[in-house]
């Protein structure tokens, strides 16, 4: 008989969430593993963000989900108080009192970047005894603003500064008690070890998101219609699809100083190259701001620039990068920064550019797949410094053929995939279940 593991995650399908993808992809192989999952999540009309409906296709059938209410964004907004953390908690609370009362859970699974309903799960152990694990998919309690230049973090300096002074409090309490921590970054762990005297090593996994084989399988049959360029019109498009942010400021800055040196000197290679930046806001609508553009304005190549800084559903992301050109993968100059983004663009079977910190785990996995072409660096760098690089890796890109395809190594990638990365996840439920028993 299968062992139930209660998974709390507040942004889950249709919304199109990165934060829930660790779940959404896991969910073919629970059951096989020996785990049934519950999902507790947000109804999707209380969140705000983009709805993609055809990602409840890639759910089992006969999932357990129970959806909950959150507060209206058009009340809480105007006491500052939009994040669908604060808006959810009191019916998520109340929800995971009502399960856990009434069912045999074995297991609690906080897999979300909506750290404040982590703080839920040391007063659900407290009454019920039920371990408890947590996903920092990103680091609850950071200084990267400090560190690594984020001029303006999400929701503005005074949000993030009131959110950081809570998590100084609210990081400890929930850490205390909890069973494992499951990472995408080896950076967390360690953090979290020099900030907490009485944690211990074998309480960490790191383990990175898994690749969305399946949805690629599932693309071809959705008929998804991309609306950011024409692949027909006979220019070559390249594709960026992610967050902006003035953290990656270095590499697009590097990017476009190399563009503009290599048009100056081969300006017939350019006339029909234009690059798109998908999604690169926090925002949505029209809070949603232009970060790439500016950059490319500083070197004069932002007529072969466009952004749309608005996301865009999840299939239809897919759906650029296997009609695009070329896939841009552009970096932090924080080196913790993983890039979940990454395997979808190895996926796409196009070529593939990337500036990324040297010592950023995308750099060691395109490396090893053999799936594109890194331009590295360190945070000290400066764009000249990085010139010759970029100029020899764009001559690279721009001569590829249309049609191009990387003689990616599969063998390397299978590590990699979602099938492998859930056996994993399960071996982690596995080992937490017994310890706990044992205690």
């Amino acid at each position: 008989m299968n062992r139930k593991v209660l998974i709390i995650s507040p942004h889950f399908p249709p919304i199109n969430a990165p934060d829930h993808q660790r779940v959404r992809m896991g969910l073919p192989y629970f059951k096989k593993l020996g785990w049934e999952p519950l999902i507790l999540t947000v109804r999707p009309d209380c969140v705000e963000g983009i709805i993609d409906p055809l990602l409840t296709q890639t759910l089992p059938e006969n999932l357990s989900i129970t959806p909950i209410n959150a507060l209206p964004v058009e009340q809480t907004r105007r006491l500052g108080l939009s994040n669908i953390g604060w808006r959810c908690l009191p019916y998520l609370f109340a929800a995971g009192q009502r399960i856990l009362s009434t069912q045999k859970i074995d297991l609690i699974y906080f897999s979300t970047t909506v750290f404040i309903t982590m703080a839920l799960a040391p007063l659900w152990f407290r009454r019920f005894q039920v371990p408890y694990l947590l996903d920092f998919q990103d680091p609850w309690l950071n200084d990267y603003g400090k560190k690594y230049g984020y001029d303006r973090p999400p929701g503005g300096q005074f949000k993030y500064g009131f959110a950081q002074r809570l998590a100084e409090s609210l990081e400890p309490f929930t850490i205390r008690k909890v069973s494992h921590i499951i990472s995408v970054s080896p950076a967390y762990p360690q953090t979290l070890l020099d900030r907490y005297s009485w944690l211990k090593e074998d309480k960490f996994t790191v383990l990175p998101f898994g690749a969305p084989e399946k949805d690629f399988e599932l693309l071809p049959q959705l008929n998804v219609k991309q609306t950011i360029f024409n692949s027909h019109d006979g220019k070559r498009h390249w594709v960026y699809v992610g967050r902006g942010g003035s953290d990656m400021a270095l590499a697009l800055r590097a990017l476009f100083l190399g563009i503009k040196s290599e048009r100056d000197h081969h300006p017939e290679y350019w006339s029909k190259v234009k690059l798109h930046f998908v999604g690169t806001s926090y925002a949505y609508g029209e809070r949603a701001t232009k970060t790439v553009e500016p950059i490319a304005e500083e070197f004069g190549v932002n007529d072969l620039v466009e952004e749309h800084p608005n996301r865009v559903p999840y299939f239809e992301a897919l759906q650029l990068l296997v009609e695009s050109d070329g896939i841009l993968l552009i970096g932090s100059n924080n080196p913790d920064y993983t890039a979940s983004k990454l395997y979808p663009c190895i996926l796409a079977h196009k070529p593939v550019l990337a500036l990324f910190h040297q010592q950023s785990s995308v750099v060691e996995i395109l490396k090893n797949c053999q799936a594109g072409r890194i331009i590295s660096f360190y945070s000290h760098n400066s764009p000249t410094d990085l010139l010759p690089q970029v100029t020899e890796q764009l001559n690279w890109l721009i001569l590829t053929p249309k049609g191009y395809q990387p003689e990616t190594n599969w063998l390397a990638f299978k590590p990699y995939t979602a099938q492998e990365m859930t056996r994993q996840q399960c071996a982690v439920f596995d080992r937490v279940l017994s310890n706990s028993s044992l205690s």
